[in-house]
């Protein structure tokens, strides 16, 4: 939910326990946690509300951040190191450095992004795994 920093960090913990407990390998795990952490943090202080679903298929782990928020109107800005949207009060509690979607684009080996102003984003972070992973 929007603004629950309380509640922040939960599903990417989720995400992070179910790879780990089917067998996933630790790297990719790594990445795949530390994109799914910046996904949720933009769903939180930006989205009135979203969501975070996650698919893993033998050859890659993918997770989906689908928000109903503002929309990103300047992707190509978004992307940019440094640039923030955060408010004040969300920088003082230590969000907001602007790294969040260039952090995603790092740790993905495919990163889609899909929004609309005034109505929400879709963010897609495919990271692969070698044959043989879980499925």
């Amino acid at each position: 939910m929007g603004l629950d920093f309380t509640g922040a960090g939960r599903a990417s913990t989720g995400v992070k326990d179910a790879l780990k407990s089917i067998g996933v390998d630790p790297s990719v795990v790594r990445r795949v946690a530390i994109a799914t952490y910046e996904a949720e943090m933009n769903v939180v202080m930006h989205a009135w509300q979203g969501r975070i679903c996650l698919r893993v298929r033998p050859d890659a782990v993918v997770v989906e951040a689908l928000d109903e928020g503002p929309g990103i109107p300047d992707l190509e800005l978004a992307m940019k190191d440094g640039y923030s949207t955060a408010t004040a009060e969300m920088r003082e509690m230590g969000f907001g450095a602007g790294m969040g979607l260039p952090n995603m684009k790092r740790n993905a080996d495919d990163l889609q992004i899909d929004s609309e102003v005034g109505k929400g984003t879709r963010v897609r972070i495919t990271v692969r795994q070698a044959r043989g992973s879980p499925s």
